[in-house]
């Protein structure tokens, strides 16, 4: 009886989560390292591995690069419906990045976003997006939860 119980519960869960612990003050994403960290202040409040895009070194140049941009961001939108489980915008491109782009005669691009799936790319271990942040979909269900529109970002080389 035990048994039917807690597979009638596992499938009622659902990938919207609530977090009632202290508020992700900015987002801290380290490339080189392929980590991210949630803060509180100066706290680390979770720590997570990452993938990026398929060309992970150097600041995001122009749409279709490969390249996770690098600088001072936020947290712009929420996605429940992503393709990719979750998904949190980070609002790229600025007006630096657009000049850039401009200055070379392309377009910057934009999309980028915080991420779960595809489950085949998980924990860091590659590099897949087309300049995204990647986590697992049980990753982006918590870092979803916890991390609210206008959060700054910093992503670092």
């Amino acid at each position: 009886m035990a048994s039917i119980l807690v597979v009638g519960l596992g499938g009622c869960s659902s990938k919207f989560k609530t977090y009632n612990g202290p508020e992700v003050t900015r987002v801290l994403v380290y490339k080189e390292n392929r980590s991210m960290y949630l803060m509180h202040h100066d706290k680390v409040l979770k720590k997570y591995d990452i993938g990026l895009g398929f060309q992970p070194s150097g600041h995001k140049q122009h749409e279709g690069d490969g390249r996770t941009p690098e600088g001072a961001y936020l947290i712009d939108r929420r996605n429940p419906n992503s393709e990719f489980h979750l998904s949190l915008g980070i609002s790229y491109p600025n007006e630096t990045d657009r000049a850039r782009a401009s200055a070379i005669g392309k377009s910057p691009g934009g999309d980028i976003f915080i991420h779960g799936g595809p489950n085949r790319y998980i924990r860091g271990t590659k590099d897949w997006t087309a300049g995204c942040v990647a986590v697992s979909d049980s990753e982006i269900e918590d870092i979803y939860a916890m991390v609210k529109t206008g959060t700054p970002v910093m992503i670092y080389p």
